[in-house]
């Protein structure tokens, strides 16, 4: 038989005690999305679960936020001490509280098809919050667009109320003037000194603009030997085909201490192969050139500005475990009509894990997920589990056709339209999963199929066991 000694004791405490500190880490790209710096914690959006992520200095999430205006959150920028600038995949900017419990402070629509916002210091154009800046969005691109005049900015510059300012540049005029957008989109971020940092989405450069306006400098990977601008291709059927190659990513810019702007970018001409390229604010000079393999999806620097790769799905892995600090009471309440003409309240489903599925008889996503809905409401008792099916059709026979075709086996209560107003979804279908008290244990955005209904169903039958 073994027995630990005291002195054995002493020598491994010394042991530890000389063991180097653990890496400290701020995230600069989870996937293919700029992270933001904020109250110690580096955010990111995590769009394929319509929600806001945190990760502490080792990268392991600690905090996480929903909200049914983050349906696809595609960027994160600060917006003063405790506040983000969230871009939406369709463009709307979204501001949110983070030492709010993620609360959405304000919103506004995108002055571009889809915009692409950060935010910084200095700049005079954006009040207590710095500069916000603009760029048509490389995450939301139409192949077709409306010829813009020459005199377009290429940035645009706003208050932090999402109100046009100014603008900065103008846009590059391609020989197809209906490929105006796709040849000015691109990433963008603003320095701490109110400069502005542009990469377009089609072409191999990089800009900096001072604060004032004036371009410093332009960097080029030296990645093609020419470079025309985007083309259509013959047409195969009714299907348009556009010849161009995708270079810019997202950009980053490095903690304070380490000052350096990060390109995310093509290895090849479709994007499907990654690097990371380090450049030097001041000259724009190419100082390091990172190439990611197939499961290095998420890119950091450390305290002495060495670039470290990871897994994204694995450092979201932790997310779902991770409660938000309070779940937030579902609201508004509703009051609502059945199908018989009663009014239906929230109140009602009290005391039962619910789902309020909001739909409409035009939605097609909502017509495959119905069936769905009904076996999952079937498959729980009616003391433990119920579904409210709000309409949001304006027409109420087209919703009366919808449930004679698919004989909901759950409550069908009429919106008349006013959802959306209401409850500030982006597009349907669209779901909230409230515990026994009303409050929201996640949202679902969209219809996911079979594999997310097998998650749904896993969540509920553990959160019925609570009593």
């Amino acid at each position: 038989m073994r027995r630990a000694t005291g002195g054995g004791a002493a020598l491994l405490l010394a042991v530890i005690a000389c063991r180097p500190p653990a890496p400290r880490f701020t995230l600069l790209f989870l996937g293919r999305s700029p992270a933001a710096s904020l109250g110690g914690l580096s955010w990111a959006p995590d769009p394929e679960h319509s929600r806001l992520v945190a990760f502490d200095h080792e990268l392991h999430v600690t905090r996480r936020i929903s909200n049914p205006r983050l349906a696809t959150p595609m960027a994160v920028a600060p917006l003063g001490p405790a506040e983000l600038l969230v871009t939406e995949r369709t463009g709307e900017g979204v501001v949110v509280d983070t030492s709010g419990g993620g609360r959405v402070v304000r919103e506004w629509e995108s002055p571009d098809v889809a915009s692409l916002y950060a935010a910084g210091s200095g700049g005079g154009g954006g009040g207590a919050g710095g500069r916000v800046v603009a760029s048509r969005s490389p995450y939301y691109v139409p192949q077709l667009s409306t010829p813009e005049p020459d005199t377009a900015p290429l940035i645009r510059l706003l208050d932090t109320l999402g109100r046009p300012t100014g603008g900065l540049a103008t846009i590059r005029r391609p020989a197809t003037p209906l490929l105006d957008y796709v040849v000015n989109a691109g990433a963008v971020a603003v320095g701490g000194d109110g400069a502005v940092y542009y990469a377009p989405l089609v072409r191999d450069e990089i800009q900096k603009y001072a604060p004032g306006g004036q371009l410093a400098w332009t960097a080029k990977r030296g990645l093609f030997p020419s470079e025309p601008d985007p083309e259509f291709l013959p047409a195969k059927g009714a299907e348009l085909r556009l010849k161009a190659a995708l270079v810019n990513v997202a950009l980053a810019l490095g903690p304070p201490r380490d000052g350096r702007v990060y390109a995310l970018g093509s290895d090849d001409s479709a994007a499907t192969r990654l690097r990371v390229d380090v450049l030097d604010p001041a000259t724009g000079a190419i100082l390091a050139t990172r190439h990611l393999g197939p499961r290095e999806t998420a890119v950091a620097v450390d305290a002495s500005g060495a670039l470290a790769v990871f897994d994204a799905d694995s450092l979201l892995a932790g997310a779902d475990r991770v409660a938000p600090a309070t779940r937030e009471q579902f609201g508004p309440a509703f009051a609502l009509p059945d199908l018989a003409g009663d009014t239906v309240t929230l109140a009602r489903f009290a005391g039962k894990v619910t789902l309020v599925n909001f739909w409409a008889s035009w939605c097609d996503p909502c017509r495959e997920e119905f069936p769905h809905m009904a076996e999952l409401y079937r498959e729980f008792d009616r003391r433990e589990f119920e579904i409210a099916g709000v309409s949001d059709d304006v027409d109420s026979r087209r919703m009366l056709a919808f449930v004679r075709e698919y004989r909901p086996p759950f409550p069908i209560l009429a919106g008349g339209g006013r959802m959306k107003q209401l409850y500030h979804y982006r597009g349907l279908p669209y779901s909230v999963l409230l515990d026994r008290k009303g409050r929201v244990i996640e949202r679902i955005f969209g219809f996911g199929g079979a594999e997310e209904f097998g998650k749904l169903h896993d969540t509920i039958a553990n959160e019925v066991r609570v009593p």
